[in-house]
């Protein structure tokens, strides 16, 4: 099997701990994004997916039903029911699994409202004027869930660095930002620890909370918002000569 490695080694997660899954949203088709395995031990326990345009072509090829799929272009809605909104909005990013299928599918970022909470989640994107026109169209949020690693000067255009990951968060006018998409694969050639390092700096110029929970941790919108640096802990660590 060729492609990046974890950092994180296994799967934080085994498939056997999970339960009924009412929705999986799906940003689009890369393969860190879609793991034709996962699609597949998640099948059986999810209700509904929730794809961007012509990736639900993908699920079905993999044995999802037609019927459990909803594809989405940008600016769709689609209500589960009265209490879940989901929408499609832009991002500035590019799809394909292969050689010869590029841009063949739609890629998207996401907003998902209940009641209770509103939340954006990214998906992967540069920076671009779109977080403006999401915060006004469908912010504030009460938590955005932005890419903020595997940035590159060469591939700027479709990667956030972190200081613009802490604007797009301004941009959409959001109450806590949970940096995602930054320790799970070697895809660029930054550390893994410094997207992080980057973005707390940047958070706490403009006076921006962020949370910054351990894979697993839970987050908890106004009752527990992880704020441990527990990535300076690990690099401690690792710069401890061995006796």
């Amino acid at each position: 099997i060729f492609g990046p490695s974890r950092f994180n080694g296994k799967l934080p997660l085994d498939i056997k701990e999970v339960n009924e899954v009412d929705l999986v949203i799906i940003s689009h088709d890369h393969y860190d994004h879609l793991n034709k395995a996962s699609v597949r031990l998640l099948n059986q326990r999810t209700k509904k997916f929730v794809t961007p345009l012509g990736v639900g072509e993908r699920l079905q090829n993999w044995g999802v039903s037609a019927d459990k799929i909803v594809e989405l272009d940008w600016w769709e809605e689609h209500r589960i029911d009265d209490r879940l909104l989901i929408a499609a909005t832009p991002a500035q990013h590019f799809s394909g699994r292969g050689l010869t299928d590029r841009n063949n599918t739609l890629w998207a970022s996401w907003v998902i409202q209940t009641p209770n909470h509103n939340l954006f989640f990214s998906g992967d994107s540069g920076y671009f004027d779109g977080f403006k026109q999401i915060g006004q169209k469908y912010g504030p949020f009460d938590m955005t869930f932005l890419e903020c690693g595997a940035y590159d000067e060469k591939w700027h255009f479709v990667h956030m660095f972190p200081e613009e990951t802490v604007q797009a968060h301004i941009d959409l006018k959001g109450k806590v930002l949970h940096p995602i998409h930054w320790g799970t694969y070697n895809l660029a050639l930054h550390s893994w620890y410094e997207p992080m390092q980057r973005l707390a700096e940047a958070a706490q110029a403009e006076k921006i909370e962020i949370a910054t929970p351990v894979v697993g941790e839970t987050t908890l919108f106004g009752v527990y918002i992880p704020r441990t640096p527990w990535w300076e802990t690990l690099i401690a660590e690792a710069s401890q000569p061995v006796v």
